[in-house]
């Protein structure tokens, strides 16, 4: 690699009962990059960070944060990473300047070396004019916000979100994203955040790691990762599910992979716009019908469904994220 590894995860796994959640992943994390967790709901990404920031037991492999082993240093980890989980944790009865202090107080940061990072940070955020409103009047930017802050306050070298943007607005999450950038470019901290957003994976990490089924199945750069698929996706629907003509498509010039799926053929090739002339006059030569025809260049959301052989189930995760973002609401409001 060409820096330093800040993270050396090798075959870190966990095991509830029948299920292994984490099942024997290994990775390192580059000092200095944002390195991202791309995953759906229940891919073991959480389960992976609460054992590397030591909330949670491995059940077998091991883990080095900053030259500190997770199992044999778990006190002396904690003190050189930060954590912003998915859940708001802000006490809603307090202002946000207390917040963080309270956070530095656990920390054992005396107040004046405390308070004025506190500042400082709240200003880094944007909330400087609401240090001492409740959280209560807090929206659910200013919330999230507010937690980034607080997992700050402990001068990090390596800072973990967990679903950062997790039931955010388009706007908000964008926004978002400003604060993460600017603490690689400004502060070159080093990142390592969770995510089911293939946008978000796309527009901020510097590597990621496509997690599924408590599995890796990948690790790259967004642009290795979609150079990987090696060319053109073609999509074709034909009317008649037989006679399968996955033989014939292959033998056309440039095409590198067929994959039938009922009325639709996936066709790789090197020159999309070429292929997808030739394989229309084919479909009409066997008397077959097209219904439809796309063609795609190489995006992450095909890079992860070529690695995984599904989509990101986006469709289950927006259930599971408009769930925990009421649950989570809720239990701000207690």
């Amino acid at each position: 690699m060409s820096q330093e590894a800040i993270v050396k995860v090798e075959g870190l796994t966990k095991v509830f009962g029948p299920l292994k959640a984490v099942d024997g992943v290994s990775f390192e994390v580059e000092e200095g990059e944002i390195f991202g967790f791309l995953g759906p709901n229940g891919a073991g990404k959480t389960t992976t960070i609460n054992m590397l920031t030591t909330l949670l037991r491995a059940s077998g492999g091991t883990a080095i944060i900053d030259g500190l082993d997770i199992h044999r240093h778990p006190n002396e980890v904690r003190r050189v990473v930060g954590v912003v989980p998915q859940e708001y944790t802000a006490d809603e009865d307090l202002t946000g300047l207390q917040n963080i202090l309270l956070c530095a107080d656990l920390y054992g940061i005396p107040r004046d070396n405390s308070k004025p990072h506190a500042m400082e940070l709240l200003r880094l955020v944007e909330l400087e004019e609401a240090a001492d409103r409740k959280v209560s009047t807090y929206s659910g930017g200013m919330r999230r916000r507010l937690e980034l802050a607080c997992g700050l306050i402990n001068y990090p070298k390596l800072l973990f979100l967990d679903e950062p943007t997790l039931g955010l607005d388009v706007q908000t999450r964008t926004a978002v994203w400003k604060y993460i950038k600017m603490l690689k470019e400004e502060y070159r901290m080093t990142l390592f955040l969770t995510t089911h957003y293939l946008e978000e994976a796309d527009s901020l990490c510097d590597r990621i790691a496509i997690i599924d089924h408590g599995h890796i199945v990948r690790i790259g750069s967004p642009t290795e990762l979609k150079a990987s698929i090696g060319g053109d996706i073609i999509v074709v629907g034909v009317a008649e599910s037989e006679p399968d003509i996955s033989t014939d498509i292959g033998k056309i010039s440039l095409v590198k992979e067929v994959k039938k799926s009922d009325h639709e053929y996936r066709i790789k090739s090197e020159v999309g716009e070429e292929t997808s002339i030739q394989v229309i006059d084919l479909v009409r030569s066997k008397g077959l019908h097209v219904t439809k025809i796309s063609l795609t260049k190489p995006t992450l959301d095909e890079a992860y469904l070529e690695f995984t052989g599904s989509t990101i189930r986006e469709e289950e995760s927006n259930k599971q994220d408009a769930f925990k973002h009421r649950v989570t609401m809720m239990r701000a409001r207690r």
